[in-house]
């Protein structure tokens, strides 16, 4: 009985001990922003296939099983930390994509709400992206959303 206790006291979340790919935690960073508001749309659902397409550069079949590992990750998620610390391996530029495509999810379903808007700060902070580069991203996002 005691080693059954240690047993479960010692098991540790696979999201935690293992190594997440870049590509995957990008996935799952972009589902979060999705989920902050509540719904998960198809249309958001769409907006990262998309994203993961053209900024990752990433083919249509990769795109599919990293969205799969993506959205399983962030449902099973407690806290963007375990996702950022692995896409800060990136380099800068796609960082920036990175969160410019977190506000291009944000904005799918119409409109950005200001939690949304909280996640994404706190997430570019975390991205070591500044504010220049996070509101040229933001504005770049508005303008191809339009």
């Amino acid at each position: 009985m005691l080693d059954a206790l240690k047993n479960l006291f010692s098991r540790r979340e696979p999201t935690q001990s293992q190594e997440i790919d870049p590509e995957v935690a990008t996935a799952a960073l972009l589902v979060e922003v999705a989920l902050v508001d509540g719904v998960y749309a198809n249309l958001e659902s769409d907006q990262i296939a998309e994203i993961l397409l053209d900024s990752l550069g990433l083919d249509a079949e990769r795109v599919d099983d990293v969205m799969e590992q993506g959205e399983d990750l962030a449902e099973k998620s407690i806290g963007s930390h375990q996702f950022t610390k692995h896409v800060k391996k990136l380099p800068l530029l796609k960082r920036v994509k990175v969160v410019e495509g977190l506000y291009l999810v944000s904005l799918a379903d119409g409109a950005a709400c200001k939690f949304e808007e909280a996640f994404i700060r706190q997430v570019a902070s975390l991205l070591h992206v500044d504010d220049v580069r996070r509101n040229q991203a933001r504005r770049r996002a508005e303008t191809r959303h339009l």
